[in-house]
């Protein structure tokens, strides 16, 4: 028998109850119960799963589907009880990952041995426990608006784009040239009146010299996630002396992660 939690990414998991045997003679009393696992600083009542780089990944054992008996190896406290029939006998471990948990991409471990006291003698076995946290990213980011426009130089200050990754997972955040006809992550183009249409740029810095565009590895803003919200800002620029309609203008830019 083995535990797989699956994919885990933050949320609680329940992955219904495992089946274990036990087959003790017919009248014998037994008892049986599970230790800790071999994760560092694991107890009966937080096991750990072992990951990338010692990364550990909680959780728990219980002896119900509603999850408020623990399961542990101390006899007669946490352990499951019965009395052997000369047959298979099924019970179920029902285990638990809890949400929240900031942990490294990868695949993670435990072995639990399972101990059975019966009348006349001791038995063991051991299982397995798995999971996999894979890497992900959200995005979110703001709308930027110049204001008015009359002819002079326009910089509205940094505009937030924030980015939640996987702990320790690597990203690439780029931004695309826009719908603007004939527009380039260098120069992009609002639309207005008549298809009229309105250079502007995005840089990565507030001193502005450094363009930000989609080519990951060339230009586009590198960062390593600690599993919390990280914010970095856009600063973009409408340069002066641009002789347009009145009228309002406007564009669409894709914000791209790459992990």
């Amino acid at each position: 028998m083995s535990i797989n939690f699956g994919t885990y990414s933050g949320s609680l998991l329940t992955p219904g109850g495992t089946p274990l045997t036990v087959t003790c003679p017919a009248g014998s009393s037994y008892s049986v119960g599970l230790n800790a696992g071999v994760g560092a600083g694991a107890t009966v009542t937080t096991r750990e799963m072992t990951g990338p780089g010692s990364a550990a990944l909680s959780y728990q054992i219980f002896q119900d589907s509603a999850r408020t008996t623990n399961w542990g190896n101390i006899v007669g406290t946490d352990t499951v009880a019965g009395t052997g029939d000369g047959s298979a006998q099924t019970i179920y471990i029902y285990p638990q990952a809890p949400g929240g948990q900031n942990v490294a991409p990868g695949t993670y471990n435990d072995t639990i041995t399972v101990t059975v006291n019966y009348t006349g003698g001791t038995a063991t076995t051991t299982f397995s426990v798995t999971a996999t946290v894979m890497a992900t990213c959200q995005i979110s980011a703001a709308s930027i608006n110049f204001g008015n426009y009359t002819g002079s130089l326009v910089k509205p200050g940094g505009s937030p784009l924030t980015v939640t990754c996987t702990n320790t997972t690597s990203y690439d955040l780029g931004l695309s040239a826009g719908l603007g006809a004939g527009a380039t992550v260098t120069s992009r183009k609002m639309t207005g009146p008549a298809s009229a249409m309105l250079d502007y740029q995005m840089f990565q810095d507030s001193a502005q010299t450094l363009n930000w565009g989609n080519t990951v590895g060339t230009d586009t803003v590198h960062g390593i996630s600690n599993g919390s919200t990280q914010t970095v800002y856009i600063y973009p620029q409408m340069a002066a002396g641009q002789n347009v309609a009145p009228g309002t203008y406007s564009d669409t830019v894709i914000v791209t992660v790459t992990y």
